[in-house]
C-alpha cells in the first residue's frame, strides 16, 4: 500500500554533514596573494570616472527579531554566500504560539529538523477526540527566505495554520544550505525535506485496519517521523491556511527505506485552504503529492520534479488551473501525473481530480509510468484546455478497469478530455492495460470535443500560445466546477501579454519566466 513518504526527526549530532549549528559559513578561498611585476606602463590619458555602483552584497542584521512562540529564534551566528553574509536566526522546533517571521534584510531563517506549527488537534474540530486545538498561525511575510538541510521540514498540524503570503515581486522561498552558499547547479536536488499541510478532511487508506474510510476513524500519519503526525478527518470545509507567491526549492531529502518528501504534501487539507502562484524547483521526488482532502490551486508551475510532477492519491478532491510543468530531460524519472488510490480502487472517497489550462512538457520516457500522464486505481479524472509535449513518449496511459467503469461509488465514469491537445511519440499517443485497452483511451479522448492528437506546437519561449493554440476552441470548465476561472483560450498563458508567470519565479536551464527574483540557482536580494 502506498503511503506518504516518510520523515525523521533528525538532530544536529545526525546531520555532521549538513553543517548544524553556529559556524555556518561559506568555505574560505585558496588564500595567498599573488604579485605580478610587469613593467611601468606608458602614460595614459586619465579616464572619465565611473558611477559608483549601487549594488552591494547583503550584510548581515544584527541579531534575530523577537517571536511570540516559546523559545524564540535562535541566533546561530551568520552564513555567507555569492549574495552576501547573513544573520542565522534558528526556528523552535515548534510554534506553540502564534508567530511572525517578519522580512528583515540581512536575515535568513533556519530548520533544523522538524519544525511542527501547533501541535495536532485531532480529527474532530472539538474537543471529543480528547485533543484540544491549539489554534497557533504561522505568519510569513513577503521575502522571507527559510533554508534547511537534511531531513528539515515543516510541518502543519491539524487545528493549525500556516500565512504564507508573498507577493509577486517579493515571493516568500523555501530552499536549502547549499543553495544559500552557491553550491548548488541546475542539477542539484533533493537537500532538504519539504512543506507539509495537515488537515481533517477525509481521506482513504486509513492507518487503522478497521476503520471506515471517510469517517474521523480513518486517519493516516507522515511515516518515519520520531512524534506522530497525523492527518484525517470528516470535516471537509477545514482550513490549514494560505500559501501564496511561494518558491519551493531542492526538496525532496531521500530518507530511510526510500522515503522521500516532495516540495508540497497535503494530507486531508479541507476546502478553506488556499493555494496560488506556487512553483517547485527541483524535488527529487514529486513536484507535489496530495493525499485525499481537497485542493484548490491556481497558478502552479513544476520544473526539474524527479519523480511526478503532480500526483494525488486516496481519495483527494483536487481543481488546479494555470499550470506549467517542464521536466527535465536528464533527471525525470516518472509521469507528469501519477493518479490512484494506491490499489484500493473502488475506495470511497474516490480521487477525483480536474485540471484546465495547462501545458505539460516531458521530454523524456518515463521510466516506470510508461506515458507522460498516467491514471489508475479507480481515479476519476478530468483534463481540459491543455497541451501535452512528450515527444519520445505516450502522452497518456490508462490502467485498471475501475478506472474506466461507468458506475459505481461516487463515481464520475472514464476520464475527460476536452480540448486537449497531444503531441507525442511517433508509436502513439496512448496506452491502455490491465483492463481498458489503447483503443479505449483513444475513445475516451475522441468523446471530448476539440481534441487533437496529431497536434504541431506553436508555443514560444516554452509554453506561450502561439497561432495553434489560439485557433481551439476552449472548454467552459465552469461547467464542472465553480472553482475553475472561465476561459476563451486553452494552455496556461494566453499570449504574450498575459504574464502571470513573471516576478515571483525563478529561472533555470530548462525554463525561462523572464524578469523575477533570478536564477534558482542564486537567493532573490530586495
Amino acid at each position: 500500500m502506498k503511503n506518504i513518504h516518510g520523515l525523521l526527526l533528525v538532530g544536529c549530532s545526525a546531520l555532521a554533514l549538513a553543517g548544524c549549528g553556529p559556524n555556518e559559513i561559506a568555505s574560505p578561498g585558496t588564500g595567498g596573494n599573488i604579485t605580478v611585476n610587469n613593467p611601468t606602463p606608458a602614460p595614459t590619458p586619465t579616464p572619465t570616472p565611473t558611477p559608483t555602483p549601487t549594488s552591494s552584497l547583503v550584510t548581515p542584521a544584527a541579531g534575530c527579531p523577537t517571536i511570540a512562540a516559546s523559545g524564540g529564534l535562535g541566533n546561530e551566528g551568520t552564513i555567507s554566500g555569492p549574495t552576501g553574509e547573513y544573520r542565522v536566526c534558528t526556528l523552535p522546533t515548534t510554534f506553540d504560539a502564534s508567530s511572525t517571521l517578519p522580512y528583515i534584510e540581512g536575515v535568513l531563517y533556519r530548520m533544523n529538523g522538524r519544525v511542527d506549527v501547533g501541535s495536532d488537534g485531532g480529527p474532530t474540530p472539538d474537543d471529543s477526540d480528547g485533543l484540544s486545538d491549539t489554534n497557533v498561525t504561522l505568519k510569513i511575510e513577503p521575502g522571507v527566505i527559510i533554508y534547511s538541510s537534511g531531513s528539515s521540514f515543516l510541518y502543519v498540524n491539524r487545528g493549525n495554520k500556516i500565512d504564507a503570503v508573498g507577493t509577486k515581486m517579493m515571493p516568500i522561498v523555501f530552499t536549502s544550505r547549499d543553495n544559500v552558499q552557491g553550491l548548488n547547479n541546475n542539477n542539484s536536488s533533493g537537500q532538504w525535506g519539504g512543506v507539509v499541510l495537515g488537515g481533517r478532511a477525509q481521506v482513504t487508506d486509513c492507518d487503522a485496519p478497521n476503520a471506515a474510510e471517510g469517517t474521523i476513524e480513518c486517519e493516516r500519519q507522515v511515516e518515519g517521523s520520531a512524534t506522530p503526525a497525523f492527518f484525517g478527518g470528516a470535516t471537509n470545509d477545514d482550513d490549514s491556511g494560505v500559501m501564496k507567491y511561494v518558491q519551493i526549492r531542492y526538496s525532496g531529502f531521500t530518507l530511510t527505506g526510500g522515503s522521500e518528501l516532495q516540495s508540497l504534501t497535503t494530507g486531508g487539507t479541507g476546502t478553506g485552504t488556499e493555494f496560488d502562484y506556487i512553483q517547485s524547483f527541483n524535488s527529487s521526488d514529486d513536484g507535489a503529492e496530495f493525499f485525499g482532502g481537497y485542493v484548490n490551486m491556481k497558478h502552479f508551475i513544476v520544473v526539474g520534479a524527479e519523480d511526478d510532477s503532480i500526483d494525488s492519491d486516496t481519495g483527494v478532491k483536487a481543481n488546479i488551473q494555470y499550470a506549467i510543468v517542464v521536466q527535465d530531460s536528464d533527471r525525470a524519472h516518472d509521469a507528469i501525473i501519477e493518479a490512484d488510490s494506491n490499489d484500493n480502487r473502488n475506495a470511497v472517497p474516490r480521487q477525483d481530480t480536474k485540471i484546465s489550462n495547462f501545458v505539460f512538457i516531458s521530454p523524456t520516457a518515463p521510466a516506470d509510468a510508461g506515458a507522460a500522464v498516467y491514471f489508475r486505481g479507480g481515479t476519476d479524472y478530468a483534463l481540459l484546455n491543455g497541451i501535452i509535449l512528450s515527444p519520445n513518449d505516450e502522452c497518456i496511459r490508462v490502467r485498471h478497469a475501475e478506472t474506466v467503469q461507468a458506475s459505481g461509488d461516487d463515481e464520475n465514469g472514464p476520464p475527460v478530455f476536452e480540448s486537449v491537445q497531444l503531441s507525442c511519440s511517433s508509436a502513439g499517443q496512448f496506452v491502455g492495460s490491465d483492463g481498458p485497452t489503447a483503443d479505449d483511451v483513444a475513445g475516451f479522448f475522441n468523446a471530448g470535443s476539440n481534441n487533437n492528437a496529431t497536434y504541431t506546437s506553436t508555443l514560444t519561449n516554452l509554453f506561450i500560445n502561439g497561432s495553434n493554440e489560439g485557433g481551439v476552441t476552449a472548454f467552459d470548465p465552469t461547467t464542472l466546477s465553480s472553482f475553475f476561472d472561465a476561459v476563451d483560450y486553452i494552455g496556461a498563458v494566453k499570449n504574450a501579454a498575459d504574464t502571470w508567470y513573471t516576478g515571483w519565479t525563478c529561472n533555470s536551464d530548462i525554463a525561462d519566466f523572464g524578469d523575477n527574483t533570478g536564477a534558482c540557482t542564486s537567493l532573490p536580494v530586495y
